[in-house]
């Protein structure tokens, strides 16, 4: 399987209003290094994965309207714990979607699978991997 991988950075504040993440209840910031890799069994005609430059786009278009934003007051997460977990499927979802709208060009909509990976320190980190679906 071969595999593609880029990265961008995130800012954003939110609170997890659940006894389970204690201090974390409250509203904080956090700054997430976020990686999406791009696998597929065959390399297309220009033996690549995907175009870079269009993988990158495409995950700066995606992660733009969260930047510097409370996650809180979004309409899209009214009543969600926004975990990291949980944006990271958020995130693959939408990448999900450029992909089969031509986003990442033509060979962009046959990929097998994307993982979507948010780091929230060198020490903890959390995915969402799965096939790409139309």
């Amino acid at each position: 399987m071969y595999a593609v991988e880029v990265r961008s950075r995130i800012m954003i504040a939110h609170s997890l209003p659940d006894p389970f993440f204690g201090p974390a209840q409250n509203l904080h910031g956090a700054t997430f290094v976020v990686d999406v890799a791009f696998f597929r069994e065959e390399l297309t005609q220009q033996n690549v994965v995907v175009d870079i430059g269009a993988a990158l786009d495409v995950l700066g278009k995606t992660l733009e309207p969260l930047a510097y934003q409370n996650l809180d007051v979004l309409p899209q997460f009214k009543g969600q714990l926004t975990t990291t977990e949980f944006l990271c499927k958020y995130v693959f979802d939408r990448i999900a979607k450029a992909a089969h709208t031509g986003a990442l060009g033509e060979d962009g909509k046959s990929l097998s699978r994307i993982r979507v990976t948010f780091s929230e320190t060198d020490l903890a980190r959390a995915s969402y991997e799965g096939p790409i679906r139309g």
